[in-house]
This record gives structure tokens, C-alpha cells and sequence, in this order.
């Protein structure tokens, strides 16, 4: 009697580790289509546009954090109005770019926020002279 348990008990233990590790298989291919979905606007896994500025000499993976880095630049401002971003800030503080993500080699997509208000806003860029950008606001909005 007392192996019947030990058998049964055994049984239970591994249908629910089988149970488990199904949830695991499940989970990780949840993940890798969530990432896959991710990488799809992203400058880094778009050979378009990575060839586009390879062609023209640059290197991808000093161009993208150059690029990042001048819009965050532009977060240094006098006076109340940023730059790029199109709202005052209704708190007090400055308005600032949060996070940046490089569509491909014309569009960037942006997020800002005061503390308190936060939107996003569609750019283009342009590289002049191989070392200055220029960006343009396309669209933009505030959320509340």
C-alpha cells in the first residue's frame, strides 16, 4: 500500500513539473513574438536602412547612439520652450525627451514629459555635413 502512494504521489509531482515547464515553453515564445514585434521598427534590424548609411560611410552602431545623444542634448535649454517639444510645461518643470527609439534612416519616434504630462512626437532627421543633424518636427501629441 505504502508504494502505491509513492507511485502516485510521484505521478502528481511529475505531471504538474511537466505542467509547469509547458507554461515556461509558453511563456518563452510569448516573449520572443513580443521581441520579434519590437525589433521591427527599429533602425538596428531594418538592412534598408542600415545599408542606406553604410553606404554613405557611417557606422550603424556609432551613428545611432550620435544621433540619440543630439536630441538629448537638446533637452539643455534657457527659457520655457524646448527645442522640439510643441507644450509649454503646465508644472513648473521642463519639458525633456525621455526615451528615443530610431524608426530607420528618416524617423525617429519620441517620447517627453514634464513629470506630470507626457506625450510622444514623430521626427525626421537629416545628417548635414556628416557631423551636424537637423530634425523636424512631423506630428506630435499630449496626453491628459
Amino acid at each position: 500500500m505504502n508504494s502505491k502512494h509513492i507511485i502516485e504521489d510521484y505521478d502528481k509531482k511529475l505531471t504538474t513539473s511537466l505542467a509547469k515547464e509547458n507554461t515556461y515553453k509558453d511563456s518563452i515564445l510569448t516573449l520572443k513574438d513580443n521581441n520579434f514585434e519590437l525589433m521591427r521598427f527599429s533602425i538596428e534590424f531594418n538592412d534598408d536602412a542600415m545599408s542606406y548609411f553604410e553606404d554613405q560611410g557611417y557606422r550603424i552602431s556609432e551613428l545611432v547612439p550620435f544621433i540619440k545623444d543630439e536630441l538629448y542634448k537638446l533637452n539643455v535649454y534657457e527659457g520655457e520652450d524646448h527645442p522640439l517639444v510643441p507644450y509649454a510645461s503646465m508644472t513648473g518643470n521642463k519639458m525633456l525627451i525621455n526615451s528615443v527609439r530610431l524608426l530607420n534612416h528618416k524617423w525617429i519616434i519620441a517620447d517627453f514629459s514634464d513629470g506630470k504630462y507626457w506625450g510622444e512626437m514623430l521626427l525626421t532627421y537629416e545628417i548635414v555635413d556628416k557631423q551636424e543633424l537637423k530634425f523636424k518636427l512631423l506630428d506630435y501629441l499630449l496626453y491628459h
